[in-house]
């Protein structure tokens, strides 16, 4: 019954990571109008890229820890 808890809350705490980390990632989103002037707009992208796979990569690893609820 432990088990399951601590998963159920590893998962969870997974997912919030990967929001978080998306989060970040709109406020990278925000500043590409910036880059593109400044020409780093392939800097950006890279960030973008990097920062959206990351969030991904938590998101779905959380809701695969989390597990079927009827466990």
């Amino acid at each position: 019954m432990a088990n399951a808890v601590v998963r159920r809350e590893t998962g969870t705490s997974l997912m919030f990571i990967g929001l978080a980390v998306w989060v970040v990632d709109l406020l990278v989103l925000f500043f590409m109008p910036a880059a593109v002037k400044l020409g780093r707009q392939g800097t950006f992208t890279s960030i973008l890229t990097v920062l959206f796979a990351l969030g991904l990569c938590l998101i779905v690893f959380g809701y695969s820890t989390r597990g079927n609820p009827e466990e």
